[in-house]
C-alpha cells in the first residue's frame, strides 16, 4: 500500500510547513500549466495553417471549432469530477473506489459522445438556421464531419489525465501533450497542403490531423497508465465492460455543475466581445489581442487550480483538515505571486506585448495598439481576480462542493460582471475599458465568494469537524 498512500506533509510548523506545501503544488501544477499551453499551441497551429488557405476557410473553421468547443467544455467539466473522487479515494486508501471513478470516467466519455456526435453531424443545418451564409455553413459542416471524431479521444484523455494527476504523474501529461502538438503540426502541414506526396485535403486534412493527434496522445497516456510498474496494479481498465452506476452518477452529479460553470464563464467572454464589437472594429481587434495575451497567462492558475483540487481532495480523504487548508491556501498564494508578476509585466510592457500581434506598418496598427494597451492595463487587475476565482472554486470542488460554486459563478459573471460592463462601458462612457473593468469586477466577486466559503468549510460542514 506504500505507493497507494498519498504523501502526507511533514509535521513541522511555520515557514517550513508552508514550504512543504509549495513544492508539491509547483510539482503538480507547473506541468499541467505547460500541458494547457501545449494544447493552446495545437489550436494556434490549426488557425495559422488553415489561415493560409484563405479567409473563407479560416472563417468556416472558426465557426465549426467554436461550436465543437461548446460541447467539449461541458464534457471536460463533467470529467473533472474524476479528480476529486479519485484523489479522495487515494487519501482514504481505497484503490477500488479510485479505479471505479476512473473507469466510469471512461464510460461517461463514450456515452457523452454518442448524442454529441449526432448534433455535430448536422453542423451545416444548424449554422444555416442561425443565419450563416450557405457556402460558409457548408464548408464548416465539412470540417466538422472530421473534427467531431476528436471528441472521444479528447475526453478519454481527460479521464486518464485525472488518474495520472491524482497519482502525481503530471510530467508525463506535459510531454504527451507536447508530442501531440508536434504530431498535429506535422500532419497539418502534410495533409492541408499536400506536401511530400500526401494528398491536398485542406480543411479535411486539418480535421484528420486533429483526430490522429488526439488519438495518439490518448493511446500513449492509457498505455502509460496500465503498463507503468507503479501504476499498472491499479488496473484502471479492469472489467471495463462492467457498469458501476453509483460511481457513474456520482461523477455526473459532481461534474455537471462544473461543466455548466465553464460554459457560463466562456459565455461571459463571448458577451464581452459582442459588447466591444458595438464600439467598432478597431476596439474589437484590440480586445482580441488583449484577451489572447491574458488567456496565455491564465494557463498558469489553471494548472495550479487542478493541483489545488487534487491536494485538497487527498487531504480530505486522509481526514487531515489542517492539510486541507494548507493545500488550498498555498495554491492561492502561489497563484497570486505568479499573477502579480504577470500584472507587473502588463503594466510595464503593454505596447511590447500587444505589438507582437500587429504589423506596425499597417496604418491602423497604432489605433489597435492604443486600444489593446489600455485593455491590457486593466487586465493586470483582471489577472489577479481570475486567478483568485479559479483557485477558490477548485478548492471547493476538491471538497466535493460543486453546486454552490456554480451559483456563485452565475451571479458573479452574469449579474455583477455583465451589469458592470454595461454600466461602465456604455452608461458611464468608459468604452472598452469599462467592459474590461466589469469583467474584472465579476471575476473578483466570484473569487471573494468562493474563498470565503472555503475559509468557512468546517462551519458549513464541507469537511468533517
Amino acid at each position: 500500500m506504500a505507493q497507494f498512500a498519498s504523501k502526507a506533509p511533514d509535521s513541522h510548523t511555520g515557514t517550513s510547513l508552508w514550504r512543504s506545501d509549495i513544492l508539491p503544488t509547483l510539482a503538480l501544477g507547473l506541468p499541467l500549466a505547460g500541458a494547457q499551453l501545449a494544447q493552446m499551441a495545437i489550436n494556434t497551429t490549426d488557425v495559422l495553417m488553415i489561415g493560409r488557405l484563405g479567409a473563407e476557410e479560416l472563417a468556416a473553421s472558426v465557426l465549426a471549432f467554436n461550436f465543437y468547443m461548446l460541447t467539449w467544455f461541458f464534457g471536460m467539466g463533467v470529467l473533472q469530477a474524476v479528480i476529486p473522487l479519485a484523489a479522495r479515494a487515494r487519501g482514504q486508501r481505497k484503490p477500488r473506489d479510485l479505479r471505479r471513478a476512473v473507469r466510469m470516467g471512461f464510460w461517461i466519455s463514450v456515452l457523452f459522445c454518442i448524442p454529441v456526435w449526432g448534433v455535430l453531424f448536422f453542423t451545416e443545418s444548424i449554422l444555416l438556421a442561425l443565419g450563416q451564409e450557405p457556402d460558409l455553413a457548408a464548408t464548416a459542416g465539412l470540417y466538422m464531419r472530421y473534427l467531431q471524431w476528436t471528441m472521444l479521444p479528447a475526453l478519454l484523455i481527460m479521464a486518464v489525465r485525472g488518474f495520472l494527476t491524482v497519482m502525481e504523474r503530471t510530467q508525463v501529461v506535459l510531454w504527451a501533450t507536447i508530442a501531440g502538438a508536434l504530431v498535429n503540426a506535422i500532419l497539418d502541414y502534410l495533409l492541408i497542403f499536400g506536401e511530400f506526396g500526401f494528398p491536398r485535403l485542406e480543411l479535411v486534412g486539418a480535421g484528420i490531423a486533429s483526430v490522429f493527434s488526439a488519438s495518439t496522445t490518448c493511446l500513449f497516456l492509457i498505455l502509460y497508465a496500465i503498463r507503468h510498474p507503479k501504476l499498472r496494479r491499479y488496473n484502471i481498465l479492469g472489467r471495463i465492460w462492467r457498469s458501476d452506476w453509483p460511481a457513474f452518477f456520482q461523477i455526473v452529479r459532481l461534474g455537471t455543475p462544473i461543466g455548466l460553470t465553464i460554459i457560463a464563464e466562456g459565455a461571459l467572454f463571448t458577451a464581452s466581445s459582442i459588447m466591444i464589437g458595438w464600439l467598432g472594429t478597431l476596439p474589437l481587434a484590440g480586445h482580441g489581442i488583449a484577451l489572447q495575451i491574458a488567456s496565455v497567462t491564465f494557463m498558469v492558475p489553471v494548472g495550479f487550480s487542478v493541483a489545488a483540487m487534487t491536494r485538497v481532495s487527498l487531504a480530505a480523504g486522509r481526514g487531515d483538515h489542517v492539510a486541507v487548508g494548507r493545500a488550498g491556501w498555498t495554491a492561492l498564494a502561489v497563484t497570486m505571486v505568479c499573477m502579480g508578476s504577470f500584472a507587473v509585466l502588463f503594466w510595464t510592457l503593454p505596447e511590447t506585448l500587444v505589438g507582437f500581434y500587429l504589423d506596425l506598418d499597417d496604418p491602423q496598427a497604432r489605433d489597435v495598439m492604443a486600444y489593446g494597451t489600455s485593455f491590457l492595463l486593466v487586465a493586470a487587475i483582471f489577472q489577479l481576480a481570475d486567478g483568485g476565482q479559479i483557485i477558490g472554486v477548485n478548492n471547493l470542488r476538491g471538497l466535493g462542493d460543486t453546486t454552490i460554486p456554480l451559483f456563485y459563478a452565475l451571479f458573479g459573471y452574469w449579474v455583477v460582471g455583465i451589469s458592470l460592463s454595461l454600466g461602465l462601458g456604455f452608461a458611464a462612457g468608459w468604452g472598452g475599458v469599462g467592459v474590461w473593468t466589469g469583467l474584472a469586477g465579476g471575476l473578483a466577486s466570484v473569487a471573494l465568494l468562493a474563498n470565503l466559503r472555503f475559509a468557512r468549510r468546517q462551519k458549513l460542514g464541507l469537511v468533517r469537524a
